[in-house]
């Protein structure tokens, strides 16, 4: 068994990673600021933690924040973990553009105090969560040795990333894994992602709005992506790699919309413009995870978005606002 520090371990994917990590019988350390980011209203944020915290069970956890490198030393010295699976980030591009510089001193400069930490106590392995973001815009099928043109601070800031936890693979020895999810949803979410937006508004009844009626995304259950990355983090055959954990099927926004709306039975549809903001999208590769450590992601979408609603309707916070 491992000692394994998780860095955004409250958040949608890293409570359901701690979770898997524990009943794997790992001891786990979470760090955590729970933030809202200015944005998640802070009623929500803290019934979310709330209900993640239940998710997770008791674990060592810090709500420190990764730019302090007093306090990461603090919880290395303290913790000595033997693989750092690093979540904690500003989570999408939205979220950066409405702080630059505080989405890049997370994000950069909190990057470089874990991998400073890692090098110091001498961590084993440096599981790092990029983003689909990296590659731009691109069609389906895309492997992870395609070039990346990413578009916007966030994807630009995690591909940076991605490179920074390479050269500190080329300088230390420590090894890595990179993974790049997409699009990932499903209960214990904020409302302020596609998703949750499409299901919430059919819930209410009000006009769920497609921005590009023929984008696509390649929507990925919360579970699937947890089990990708617990897989990722334990296999011996990740070192130094970079995997795309994604259904690998892409779906439009206009579908996904539909969905919600067939599954709520409520809600009319409007179709906008692109958001000039994002890239257009497609279905990520996954051969190279499921080769690796048999990734097999079982949820697809019409399962995912029912799974989803079921848990709203039996949400007392979610009803109550509704």
């Amino acid at each position: 068994m491992s000692d394994i520090l998780v860095t955004g371990g409250y958040g949608l994917i890293g409570h359901n990673v701690v979770r898997k990590l524990k009943d794997l019988r790992h001891r786990v350390c979470v760090i955590d600021t729970q933030t809202n980011y200015g944005i998640i209203p802070q009623d929500e944020i803290e019934y979310l933690m709330e209900q993640r915290k239940r998710v997770t069970g008791a674990v060592e956890n810090y709500a420190h924040d990764i730019t302090d490198r007093f306090l990461m030393n603090y919880v290395f010295r303290r913790f000595m973990p033997d693989i750092v699976i690093h979540m904690a980030s500003y989570p999408r591009q939205k979220v950066v553009n409405a702080n630059p510089p505080k989405g890049a001193k997370v994000m950069c400069e909190g990057l470089l105090n874990l991998l400073e930490e890692s090098k110091l106590h001498k961590v084993k392995k440096f599981l790092y969560i990029s983003s689909s973001m990296v590659y731009g815009d691109f069609k389906d099928d895309v492997k992870e040795d395609a070039i990346c043109r990413p578009q916007g601070q966030y994807g630009i800031m995690k591909l940076a990333g991605e490179w920074l936890v390479k050269d500190y693979t080329r300088s230390t020895g420590i090894a890595h894994t990179i993974i790049r999810p997409s699009a990932v949803y499903g209960p214990l979410d904020v409302e302020d992602r596609v998703i949750a937006k499409f299901m919430l508004n059919a819930m209410r009844d009000v006009t769920l709005k497609v921005n590009g009626a023929g984008e696509t995304l390649d929507f990925t259950y919360v579970d699937d992506a947890a089990n990708g990355i617990v897989a990722a983090a334990l296999s011996s055959n990740t070192d130094n790699k970079t995997y795309n954990i994604t259904k690998s099927h892409s779906r439009t926004l206009l579908d996904a919309a539909e969905l919600a709306v067939k599954i709520t039975g409520k809600g009319k549809i409007e179709v906008k413009d692109k958001d000039v903001d994002f890239p257009s999208r497609g279905a990520l590769n996954i051969d190279a995870a499921r080769k690796d450590f048999n990734f097999d992601p079982k949820v697809d979408v019409e399962e995912g978005f029912q799974k989803y609603y079921d848990w709203l309707s039996n949400s007392e916070f979610w009803q109550s606002k509704l």
